[in-house]
């Protein structure tokens, strides 16, 4: 009977040893976890585009925000580099790039930059409102509107390292990319638990962007040569086939998230019309910053109507500019300045995108010149709802 006893003390603390070793072994387990476990505390907004789609003006709306770091097209980095690959080629160096970015991952550049480099080495640098204040440059203040040439004389020699540690102070972080073809090659960051990603889809007038390629034809000429897979030829695009390539990821990317998407792309897509935004700004900007997790303030709200109601569409030397214009003027200046033969072959080449985005087709030039005829047809909200998506299909 004593025995039975003691053979009973025993097995009670042998189980509550194994018992607490077990707690002490999940515990420890628990504190390593891989962050891809981890629910992400930051944001993530990619806002996919093509060249001269007004990509540019919607990333400053973004950027001038205090709480959004903001870096226009990293992955020109990736194409300079490797130009004389196609851009279906490039698409996963892009990709890897733009998640080490989400992730404040600086270190990626070193395979693009050189060793030694400062805040100026990195493209389009001077546009993110970020870098040109603390802690990337001392001499401005989250909460200022920041200019590019201003921040260009003073912030430009600052260290490379200052990129990664302004990034990692923000809880919102933006990029800006014209660079990517097809959706579903962003599922890896998309199913990313490490990342809280959204995506901004930007879109124009396939005509409108014509025109204004037109004003870039040189600036633009090696990106079409990688997008046309020419082995590093630089290519004008004057038969409009990149043209044609563009509007064929703007079919794609629209059909992959609206008809039969993954569940992972609930609530994580919006389509933005450039003609809406310059039509409504502010309403437009709420319904992005909305989706984004951010609120318009007084300051940013008098700052978008300066820069959207200034005189004239502007000039070609400000094509890759963000100054104040007559928004409205500038969404119909290719009515006045493309022939109407160009807008017949821009219609034909893109024919599908123009339907499928909301876009009027001109049949004459009558109508072409005709500004009180509407060409952006009324925007069907309700053309897809996730209420009604079947997450079995």
């Amino acid at each position: 009977m004593v025995r039975l006893r003691l053979s009973s003390t025993i097995v009670v603390v042998f189980l509550m040893i194994q018992t607490g070793f077990l707690l002490f072994m999940y515990a420890r387990h628990s504190s390593f976890m891989p962050q891809s476990e981890e629910t992400p505390s930051r944001v993530h907004i990619l806002i996919l585009s093509s060249w001269r789609s007004g990509s540019s003006f919607v990333g400053q709306l973004f950027s001038q925000h205090p709480d959004v770091f903001y870096l226009m097209e990293p992955a020109w980095h990736v194409w300079v580099t490797m130009y004389q690959n196609s851009a279906k080629v490039l698409h996963m160096a892009v990709r890897d790039l733009v998640r080490s970015v989400f992730k404040c991952d600086m270190s990626v550049f070193d395979a693009y930059m050189p060793w030694k480099r400062n805040l100026s080495d990195l493209f389009q640098w001077a546009v993110s409102r970020a870098l040109c204040s603390a802690p990337a440059c001392d001499s401005f203040q989250r909460t200022d509107i920041t200019n590019e040439m201003a921040c260009k004389t003073l912030c430009g020699k600052y260290p490379f390292s200052k990129v990664e540690e302004a990034c990692k102070t923000y809880s919102h972080i933006v990029l800006k990319e014209v660079r990517f073809f097809d959706l579903t090659v962003l599922y890896p960051l998309l199913t990313d638990l490490s990342l809280n990603l959204k995506i901004i889809h930007l879109v124009r007038d396939p005509r409108a962007v014509a025109k204004s390629r037109e004003q870039s034809v040189k600036a633009l000429a090696r990106d079409n040569g990688i997008v046309l897979s020419t082995n590093g030829t630089k290519v004008e695009d004057s038969k409009y086939k990149v043209m044609k390539e563009i509007c064929r990821s703007h079919i794609q990317i629209y059909e992959t998230a609206t008809q039969k998407p993954p569940r992972f792309l609930k609530d994580r897509y919006l389509m933005i019309r450039f003609e809406d935004l310059v039509q409504d700004p502010l309403s437009e900007i709420r319904d992005m910053y909305k989706f984004a997790d951010l609120r318009l303030t007084p300051k940013l709200e008098s700052w978008i109507y300066n820069i959207t109601h200034g005189q004239g569409p502007g000039k070609k030397k400000e094509a890759f500019k963000i100054t104040s214009r007559d928004a409205v003027n500038v969404s119909q200046a290719w009515r006045n300045i493309l022939s109407f033969q160009k807008i017949k072959k821009v219609q034909e080449v893109c024919k599908g995108a123009i339907n499928m985005l909301g876009y009027k087709l001109l049949d004459s030039e009558k109508e072409q010149k005709d500004l009180s005829l509407d060409l952006v047809l009324p925007r069907r909200r309700n053309q897809f709802s996730w209420s009604s998506f079947n997450p079995k299909n």
